[in-house]
């Protein structure tokens, strides 16, 4: 006879119950409107020609990408033409308003609703938009979008090198989670991965940060801000990342 096996007593733990709990929404929207920026659905054939400007001779932009730089308008729109409408990756283009110029693009991807969990990448931001209003409100409004639309968790991964990608997460407010050694290989190169999120309990109080530096009071005659993003955001984030100490 063998002795009934038993569990060691506070060992048996399991995750708070989600009472009520529907699956998200998939990404709908064509076109979502902000105050600085308006993303558009990924159309190649309006798009490429002014996306592929804003990233000639900057070839550096990507260097942590699975594609690019492209030699020509044309290749820029063969690679845009293979992603256009796709549900997942989701692309967006990214436009700045007050120029009416397309500035980068960016996309949803590894979209799982039943979950409610959803990651942002494919970020690719031209220089004229990078760190100013227009990038920053286009990663809110995708952000805002899918808190509002029911989704728990906000994913930003990047390569561990990619130390302004690192920094970029940061300054948005995803709390630091770690790092995935040989996730993956890029461009036949080895891929540590870092990851970073932003949970629906953090979405409140980084909407607010969001709003508070956006709003036209925060920056001066000469679009100088008075208040930082990173320092609005720096009491939301539950884990900063080492990288960047």
């Amino acid at each position: 006879m063998t002795a009934e096996a038993k569990q060691p007593q506070g060992e048996r733990r399991v995750g708070p119950s989600i009472p009520g709990w529907t699956p998200a929404p998939a990404p709908g929207p064509e076109a979502i409107e902000g105050t600085w920026a308006r993303l558009e659905r990924l159309h190649p054939a309006s798009h490429a020609d002014d996306l592929f400007r804003a990233n000639a001779g900057h070839d550096w932009l990507w260097d942590y990408l699975p594609y690019g730089p492209f030699a020509d308008a044309a290749a820029y729109r063969a690679w845009a033409e293979g992603y256009a409408g796709n549900a997942d990756p989701f692309f967006y283009t990214i436009f700045d308003r007050a120029t009416g110029h397309a500035g980068g693009v960016a996309s949803w991807l590894r979209i799982a609703p039943e979950i409610g969990s959803i990651e942002v990448g494919h970020i690719n931001l031209s220089p004229e938009i990078q760190r100013g209003r227009v990038a920053s409100e286009a990663m809110f409004l995708m952000m805002a979008w899918a808190f509002s639309n029911g989704y728990r968790r906000y994913e930003w991964k990047c390569d561990a090198l990619n130390l302004p990608s690192r920094r970029a997460a940061q300054r948005l407010g995803f709390s630091y989670e770690g790092v995935f050694r040989q996730a993956t290989i890029v461009r036949g190169r080895n891929r540590d991965t870092a990851w970073f999120a932003v949970i629906d309990k953090d979405w409140p109080a980084l909407k607010a940060a969001f709003l508070t530096w956006l709003s036209p009071a925060n920056f001066d005659a000469s679009g100088q801000q008075r208040q930082s993003l990173s320092a609005l955001t720096a009491p939301v984030r539950v884990a900063s990342d080492p990288a960047l100490r």
